[in-house]
């Protein structure tokens, strides 16, 4: 793999890093200026790599995923942090699952199939929020009692230790979950906040790489 690394590494608090010493969160931003919104279709170079993809992960490679040494690394850690990767399937199992079911990755929209991709790639998962609707850096930390996923007035009141990604405001995402409403890109968002979830095991370069491969289909797609 090779890529340029402009992510910076967000914030922990310090006792989420004691419990979960090799989680790391990396952050990176893509401006968007293409006519085309993020979340219409995607020009022919993305639908593409995607039927390579598609292409290259057939059968027993795409069922077998979870053998390798990165997918196998979020299922240790889903089990750590309490969820069984079984019944909640990790983001790359649950890319694997869609594409057996569907005969292949299908395309949705750019945005979407951009952080496909770079998902199936390495095996990182990528999320993206407005960056406008960012406030200060992004980190990961544990949730209080009721406290609201998003700063809109129907947020939901998130469960006290839940582990979150937020700003300096509020929680944006649920760890490896859904993003707050009224956080997520949309058709007029011009500059995109990335952030990909590292765990013990995975080698910073494939964070980096992840991120790199949205950032440049996004810029230069």
């Amino acid at each position: 793999m090779s890529c340029s690394d402009d992510s910076t590494l967000g914030w922990c608090t310090p006792e989420v890093q004691d419990e979960l010493p090799g989680l790391r969160l990396l952050v990176d931003e893509a401006v968007y200026t293409r006519a085309q919104p993020l979340t219409g279709g995607s020009p022919p170079t993305v639908r593409e790599r995607l039927r390579e993809l598609s292409n290259r992960f057939r059968g027993a490679h795409a069922v077998n995923i979870r053998r390798d040494p990165v997918p196998a690394a979020y299922r240790v850690f889903y089990r750590h942090i309490g969820l069984e990767p079984d019944v909640v399937r990790t983001p790359i199992e649950a890319a694997m699952m869609e594409r057996m079911l569907s005969g292949g990755f299908l395309p949705r929209c750019l945005l979407e199939d951009v952080l496909l991709i770079a998902l199936v790639d390495t095996g990182v998962p990528v999320w993206a929020l407005d960056a406008e609707s960012v406030d200060g850096r992004l980190g990961i930390r544990a949730s209080s009692e009721g406290e609201p996923l998003g700063r809109r007035g129907d947020a939901l009141a998130l469960p006290g230790g839940r582990l979150v990604v937020a700003d300096s405001s509020s929680a944006l995402a649920v760890l490896f979950g859904e993003l707050a409403p009224g956080h997520q890109p949309s058709a007029g968002t011009g500059r995109v906040t990335l952030f990909a979830v590292q765990v013990e095991g995975v080698p910073t370069l494939y964070a980096q790489e992840a991120l790199w491969t949205c950032r440049t289909a996004l810029e230069h797609s």
